[in-house]
């Protein structure tokens, strides 16, 4: 028995000892890592299976507060685009809707937990989408001499094409300009500027730079060319 122990246990034993202190070592850190911890995510909202002439006519969306658990070296190395809500709009036609986000939206690495989603539901208008054109208002400022007008005012072109839900798109009459600031010139300039419309939820399909011509003579001078 005794040359057994010397053999298998007293021999070498600083670097065996060593041995068990880094294999114990090792285990606590394993340990330490494996505990649970949990963050709260702010994570967009990705709407997938989008009909193809819908449009979402709610001006906000909110995004969602997603708080995961995990083991903590998993949640420390957590990026923010790792973890996001989805909501699948199959089928979805006009009118208003609310979907329910519970974990089963929640794309997230596989070893993660969904704990908490906010807001759980999420509330919102669709509509069909819809185009027309619609005039360019340009908007005109200047300081001139005495005797000096605004005569004409041309834009090229003249009108831009606009895109959204339907509702919206009726309710726009006209686009309009950044300000142009026409002060000093006399006879005819021309301006380079961008269009838009007020509303959020309307787009413009073409190039919103567009060329405004203005024409400043003296009152009680002919305009024609």
């Amino acid at each position: 028995m005794i040359p057994f122990f010397k053999r298998y246990v007293v021999h070498n034993f600083g670097l065996k000892f060593l041995s068990l202190l880094l294999a114990t070592g090792m285990w606590f850190m394993i340990a330490r890592d494996e505990q649970p911890s949990e963050v709260a995510i702010r994570a967009p909202i990705v709407f997938q299976h989008v009909p193809r002439q819908l449009e979402i006519s709610s001006e906000s969306i909110p995004e969602a507060q997603i708080r995961v658990r995990g083991p903590e070296r998993t949640i420390r190395q957590l990026k923010t685009n790792e973890v996001q809500a989805e909501v699948d709009l199959t089928g979805v036609k006009s009118g208003e809707r609310t979907f329910d986000l519970t974990s089963h939206q929640v794309r997230r690495p596989r070893d993660i937990e969904v704990v908490q989603i906010v807001p759980s539901q999420l509330h919102l208008a669709f509509d069909t989408r819809s185009t027309r054109q619609v005039e360019i208002r340009p908007r005109v400022t200047g300081t001139f001499a005495t005797g000096e007008q605004i005569v004409k005012v041309e834009c090229d072109p003249p009108q831009i094409t606009i895109a959204g839900p339907r509702l919206h798109v009726e309710k726009i009459d006209a686009a309009t300009t950044d300000p142009i600031d026409a002060t000093g010139t006399l006879g005819s300039a021309v301006f380079t500027t961008n269009v838009y419309v007020t509303d959020p939820l309307i787009q413009v399909e073409q190039s919103t730079s567009i060329r405004v011509t203005v024409v400043v003579q003296k009152i009680g001078a002919s305009t024609s060319h």
